[in-house]
């Protein structure tokens, strides 16, 4: 069966801890730095697929350009969790109080959207689909890179977990370039393995 390798895009502008980054941030000098050390991939992969978010898009090109692989898919998918606007730009110390009363009852209730972001219910839901697109994709094209973002990948990696995998996810984050091996012939959220490096 094809591999499927989960990789978390480059470091991008204004990037700090609990920043939720505006979906429209590019990469640094030091992403595409961090993209072009994640390599040489893994032996076997055919294809690329991506989040269509500029910071997950630039990487699979560069990527793309580096090993001449194709990008076989961009796919909304694979976007990061949809934050609500109030905190786009923002950092924890700065979080508006209804955002904060969410995030108090997102657990109890994840079927609770804050204003226009995803609940954790939907997140869960699009991991789901996501997992499954991967795996057909791979089915197509053979062994797969995805170039996703942090907290969709968690979920993806912790599916059984329901909605409460957002929170395995926000406390266990994927570094920069970080590549991670989903294995396709087991079940999604227990065939995760970190690559030796």
């Amino acid at each position: 069966m094809a591999d499927i390798w989960l990789m978390r895009h480059g470091a991008y502008e204004g990037h700090r801890p609990g920043y939720h980054a505006p979906p429209e941030v590019t990469l640094t000098q030091e992403g595409r730095d961090q993209v072009r050390r994640s390599l040489p991939l893994p032996d076997g992969i055919a294809a690329i697929v991506t989040s269509p978010i500029p910071r997950a898009r630039q990487t699979a090109t560069l990527i793309a350009q580096l090993t001449g692989l194709p990008i076989a898919a961009t796919s909304p998918l694979l976007s990061e969790w949809k934050a609500p606007s109030m905190v786009l730009g923002r950092t924890a110390e700065t979080y508006p109080p209804a955002y904060r009363a969410w995030r108090t009852r997102r657990l109890a209730n994840p079927s609770l959207r804050c204003e226009d972001g995803e609940s954790l219910t939907d997140l869960h839901t699009r991991a789901g689909h996501c997992a499954a697109f991967l795996r057909n994709t791979a089915g197509i094209h053979g062994s797969l890179l995805a170039v996703s973002h942090t907290l969709l990948l968690g979920v993806v990696t912790h599916i059984r977990e329901g909605p409460a995998a957002f929170t395995t996810a926000a406390k266990t984050p994927w570094q920069f370039a970080e590549r991670r091996l989903l294995i396709a012939h087991r079940p999604v959220a227990s065939g995760l393995e970190r690559p030796a490096q």
